[in-house]
């Protein structure tokens, strides 16, 4: 098959959530026998240093500038029109027309929207090849995310205005995304929790379920390069991402001084990419500490005594996790931060949904070296058993398989074309 790919980020290489997502599911479908195409947005210095990796798994890749949206036209969106931001995020005209010509052009058997600001070129797909199959992979339910952003929020009176920006946004992201999926033709969920929250959004729609994961090689080779300390707290993430922010604040000044007080060197690290100003207030605390980009969170997943993961909004499952579990490090998480995987308490990681119950959890595995290990022997279990690529590639084939009766339409279409002497 001949599938082209629509990306809001250049896939290579990958450095966070979605481009990680991406990159592997790319890799894995052109080692099936697949032609793989892309579209997306980068800059051209970025797109000629990446292209001989691009190369590697892309038979070809066209590339756009990423739209520059001033906060003005944020605000027009937000207060005169009822599009939803993300609706709107990676919209660019330069970016239509290059897709109008390519479809155009060139028959796919195949279109797969990575993520749903590229939803917002659904228009031209169906403009130019109006019974190609169109698949929608959802990095989360995006709806459903802002909804847990706004019930996080709601009752702090600092995040009010937060809070009332996620309810607009829940509101618009419902009417946003249910038009997206029942106007592809498959809905890819990265979770149960999210594919039952798609059918809830839209009844009747076809949608599966690909879950995230990860080349669990790439994060088992033990790194010791680096010396945090002997009760390192680690947390790994984009640090301008809202669910982050409110995580890695929440942990800091809700668990982390309780924690000192049974373990006075416990340190939190707050590993990842631009950090917000809202973290801010942490530094200069000697018990904390923001690094910022890094090139490589290895050597901080295997440094670390406990891995956290404080979040208390978001949907999808988490890469941060897989990775981490990947490294065989012991984990304290939320419900949430650990949504869409099939772990238990007390086997795979810890659970705790309380600031109260997270230190317990985080002091009781400082103090005993034999449980961290226990924990990050079974994560690296499951994630090898469950979230390896090689485990996760197959389910996106079968997809395209049970796509196969719309496949061999549009190949008869193309056929019926050709032949026509009008």
């Amino acid at each position: 098959m001949r599938i082209l790919f629509l990306t809001a980020q250049l896939p290579e290489p990958p450095h966070a959530g979605g481009t990680l997502r991406t990159n592997g599911l790319m890799r894995g479908v052109h080692a099936a026998g697949h032609e793989v195409h892309l579209m997306t947005f980068a800059d051209p210095a970025r797109l000629a240093a990446s292209q001989a990796a691009l190369s590697e798994f892309c038979a070809s890749v066209e590339g756009v500038p990423p739209p520059r949206r001033a906060i003005l036209h944020r605000l027009h969106d937000l207060l005169v029109t009822q599009h939803a931001d993300m609706q709107r995020r990676y919209y660019s005209p330069e970016f239509a027309a290059r897709l109008e010509q390519l479809l155009a052009a060139r028959a796919f058997d195949l279109v797969q929207i990575e993520s749903l600001e590229m939803a917002a070129y659904l228009p031209v797909i169906r403009g130019a090849r109006p019974h190609v199959p169109v698949i929608y992979d959802s990095f989360n339910a995006e709806y459903d995310l802002q909804r847990t952003i706004y019930e996080a929020e709601k009752r702090d009176l600092r995040r009010l205005p937060g809070a009332v920006y996620s309810f607009i946004q829940w509101q618009r992201l419902t009417r946003f995304e249910r038009a997206v999926c029942r106007a592809v033709t498959h809905t890819i969920a990265v979770s149960e929790a999210d594919a039952d929250a798609f059918r809830k959004l839209a009844p009747g729609i076809a949608v599966s379920v690909v879950p995230n994961g990860i080349d669990v090689a790439q994060y088992s080779h033990h790194d010791t390069s680096l010396d945090l300390g002997p009760h390192a707290l680690v947390f790994t993430g984009s640090m301008s991402y809202r669910p982050n922010v409110d995580a890695a604040l929440w942990f800091a000044e809700q668990v982390l001084q309780p924690i000192r007080a049974h373990v006075p060197d416990a340190r939190f690290f707050i590993v990842g990419s631009e950090p917000h100003p809202r973290l801010d207030t942490l530094r200069g605390a000697d018990n904390v500490e923001i690094t910022g980009w890094v090139p490589d969170v290895n050597p901080f997943l295997h440094t670390a005594a406990v891995y956290v993961v404080p979040l208390r909004m978001g949907s999808g499952t988490r890469l941060k996790l897989l990775q981490a579990m990947a490294a065989g490090q012991a984990i304290v998480s939320t419900s949430i931060g650990a949504q869409g995987l099939n772990v238990r308490d007390g086997v795979e990681l810890r659970l705790a949904d309380s600031a109260g119950v997270f230190v317990e959890a985080v002091v009781d595995l400082l103090n005993h070296p034999d449980k961290r290990r226990a924990l990050g022997e079974a994560g690296a279990a499951y994630v090898r058993t469950h979230h390896d690529w090689t485990k996760i590639v197959p389910k996106l084939l079968a997809v395209y398989d049970r796509l196969g009766g719309s496949l061999e339409s549009e190949e008869t279409e193309h056929e019926q074309k050709a032949t026509d002497p009008a």
